[in-house]
Order: structure tokens, then sequence, then C-alpha cells
């Protein structure tokens, strides 16, 4: 008599994922917790940008976004905030420093003449999250803030992770 052959896997076993979750005693992490923690493992996250947690706190203080700086007229006073992801010093440009600076919605470029530099090197040099206050200027669609006022942000969401590519 020929039977069916014997299975090889139990289908009574324990299922290789339980059909109940396991409750977690954990809590969820908050979004600049996750933010930060992607940073410190990978240098981004696809969970939002360092900038992005406290935009809440700098968009009622004027600070303005790259996208919101782009519609802004030549000559205008503005604050902005970012994380610095390059720091430049050619030696051709006479001791000038170049900072860019990125939040969630780009990229901003930060003029510095040497007398300011030297005030504040640094401040400047050293902080990963700065918030910087100037005069735009516009040529040809080139956006440049004249930085006049730096302010250090606190380490947040991360952004003390990033290496930023500084004085090449």
């Amino acid at each position: 008599m020929l039977g069916r052959p014997p299975a090889l896997i139990d289908p009574n076993a324990l299922p290789l994922f339980p059909e109940r979750p396991v409750p977690s005693t954990l809590p969820p992490l908050s979004a600049p917790a996750l933010t930060e923690a992607d940073y410190r493992l990978t240098g981004l996250s696809l969970n939002g940008h360092p900038m992005h947690h406290m935009r809440a706190l700098l968009a009622p203080n004027g600070i303005l976004t790259a996208r919101e700086v782009a519609q802004q007229k030549d000559g205008a006073r503005i604050g902005v905030a970012g994380l610095v992801i390059c720091r430049q010093r050619p030696g051709t440009a006479k001791g000038f420093v170049f900072l860019t600076l990125e939040d969630e919605t780009g990229m901003i470029n930060v003029v510095i003449t040497p007398q300011r530099f030297e005030k504040q090197a640094l401040l400047i040099s050293r902080t990963p999250l700065l918030l910087v206050r100037g005069t735009l200027q516009i040529e040809q669609r080139v956006v440049n803030l004249k930085a006049e006022e730096f302010l250090a942000l606190g380490d947040g969401a991360g952004a003390e992770h990033v290496r930023s590519h500084d004085f090449r």
C-alpha cells in the first residue's frame, strides 16, 4: 500500500515568526533619537534631517530654510541654520573662509571675511550645527550669505556624528 511519504517538517512545530507580536518593554524612540541613532551608526538618516527636528524653534525666530533663502532679494539681512558639511579656507582666497550649511531643504553657501573668522575661529571650525546671520549676496543666480554673526546650536539629532569636509 502506497501512502503519503512522511513529512520532513512537522506542521505542528512552533512557527518561525509567532502569530502574535511579542510585546516590547522598551519605549519607542522619539523622532530625534531615531535620527541621532541613524547618524551615529551610518552618517545619514532616512528618518529626518537633524535640522528638521529644530525647525519648530527656529522658524518663529526668523531663521530661514535653504529653500526660503532662494526666494529672498539681494541685500536682505537674514538668518539661517544648518549642519556644517564643508569648511574651506583656500590659500588663494586671501584668508576668506567658505562654509556649506545643509538643512532639511537644501544647502546654503556662507562666506566669512578673515576678520570675522579670526574673532570666532574656534566656534566656526568645530561646531557641527551653526546659526548664521548676515547679508544675502546674489550674483548671476549664485546665492551666498556674507556672515556677520554666529551662534552654536546644541548638538542635536545626530549632528555631532556627521563628518564635515574641512579646510581642504
